[in-house]
């Protein structure tokens, strides 16, 4: 007589149990949310909560590559696809390569730490860690928290005047980053600008009824902080990434969308007069770089020739990591300034060293040569276009993660062309590798992780 065995039906945990399995699948995370949430304590100039000299953010970046490596080896769970390694895994080529060819290689030993940590492990290891779209908004989610309490903060500081100095007045908003580090708050506060603004455009099924308004809100309320920190390349990187993002939802929810922010814009800068003259002469200057430069620009100019020139010089490997300030002086005009003046949120006045381009493009290029500069640009590009390409398609299938792909590409975008203005340094740097983390995980994990809810 035959059996007849017929196969039980899963049984979906409850009670306690879901709650312990909620935790066993999210607790990887702790150290990367944790890595972010930590950003919004004052920095004393030796980082973060520094622990031995390592800030807690980078201490805790480099924890959840630990926590990333021990599930694998451990729990024996899937690693990288050859896709994801070879994107990722290509700019160490380049990094190694400019290492080794370095005039002193032992110097550029740190700087080989660095690139690894920000453009390799840490990216690996939010991939791997992130199991499903609401993982990743887990992260993104802190990153709007981040940007929330350290663009209160630039509020205060610009309101108070107790920021960093601009124009002869201590009101440029800053954060707790201080004035040696005036890009840090506006990195954070156009990271969660974008996140809110893609949940704002595609929010999650499931979200409470009284959890939806946020979103759009706090995308607006946080023009102010990022309007006040007076960065420029923030502000064209930001309406980069946030045109990207409208651009993706499609066309009838893209007008409305622009036509909400043109009125936020109108009622927060225009209405209020929230630092309307100086915001004006600010913008105005991005057109007059070229016709009447200010002494910044000059700088920045002369170190852009002088990072060209190392390349001319040596263009397949570059002058090594960490050589752009060993050979700036050999290189820049006389007409670069000794450094930039920075006081104010605190600190007393002092000369900030020009150490680097300012570009991270020409930076990669001057120290890695052409072959750095093919690997990590090439990277970072594929992670853009594969972004692109699966948002388009989990679009039109009406997938439930449209939300994560949105941020994916507007973070991205954002990096990519803030690039054309900053470089990696300070504390916020390891923000950089949870970013390129996250645009991994939307372009190169599995197909079944990105189009879940």
């Amino acid at each position: 007589m035959a059996l007849i065995a017929t196969a039980a039906p899963a049984v979906r945990p409850v009670g306690r149990s879901a709650r312990l399995h909620r935790w066993a699948r999210r607790w990887p995370l702790l150290p990367l949310v944790l890595a972010v949430l930590l950003l919004a304590v004052p920095d004393d100039g030796a980082g973060a909560g520094a622990v031995l000299g390592v800030p807690a953010p980078d201490l805790l970046s480099g924890v959840a590559v630990l926590v990333c490596a021990g599930r694998l080896l451990f729990l024996r769970r899937r690693p990288l696809t050859v896709a994801a390694a070879l994107v990722l895994g290509l700019p160490a080529v380049g990094l190694t390569l400019a290492t080794v060819t370095a005039a002193d290689p032992a110097a550029a030993l740190p700087g080989l730490a660095r690139y690894l940590q920000i453009f390799v492990l840490v990216p690996a290891a939010v991939l791997l860690l992130v199991r499903d779209a609401q993982g990743f908004r887990i992260v993104a989610g802190s990153l709007v928290v981040l940007a929330a309490v350290q663009g209160a903060t630039g509020v205060h500081q610009y309101v108070t005047g107790s920021g960093a100095s601009y124009m002869g007045e201590d009101i440029r908003a800053v954060g707790t980053f201080g004035p040696s580090d005036v890009m840090g708050m506006a990195t954070v506060v156009g990271y969660g600008l974008l996140a809110a603004v893609a949940y704002a455009l595609r929010t999650p099924a499931g979200t409470p009824a009284w959890l939806r308004p946020w979103a759009p809100v706090t995308a607006a309320l946080l023009v102010v902080p990022l309007t006040l920190s007076f960065s420029r390349g923030a502000w064209i990187a930001t309406a980069a990434g946030a045109l990207a993002v409208i651009a993706l939802t499609g066309a009838r929810q893209a007008v409305r969308a622009l036509a909400v922010l043109a009125a936020a814009g109108t009622v927060l800068v225009g209405g209020f007069g929230v630092g309307s003259e100086m915001i004006s002469q600010r913008l105005t200057s991005i057109t007059q770089v070229t016709s009447a430069p200010d002494q910044s620009v000059n700088d920045r100019y002369a170190m852009w020739a002088a990072a060209a020139d190392m390349w001319r010089e040596r263009p397949a490997t570059g002058v090594g990591l960490k050589g752009f300030p060993t050979h700036r002086d050999a290189h820049a005009s006389i007409g670069l300034s000794a450094g930039s003046d920075t006081a104010g949120a605190g600190q007393a006045f002092r000369k900030q060293p020009l150490l680097s381009p300012h570009n991270m493009y020409l930076l990669v290029l001057s120290e890695q040569g052409l072959v750095g500069f093919v690997a990590l640009v090439g990277s970072w590009a594929a992670l853009l276009v594969g972004g692109v390409r699966r948002l388009v398609r989990a679009r039109a299938r009406g997938s439930a993660a449209v939300d994560c792909g949105l941020a994916a590409v507007g973070l991205m975008t954002w990096q990519t062309v803030d690039f054309l203005y900053a470089d990696i340094g300070g504390p916020s740097t390891v923000l950089t590798g949870i970013v390129l983390g996250l645009a991994a995980w939307w372009a190169l994990a599995d197909p079944e992780r990105t189009t879940t809810a």
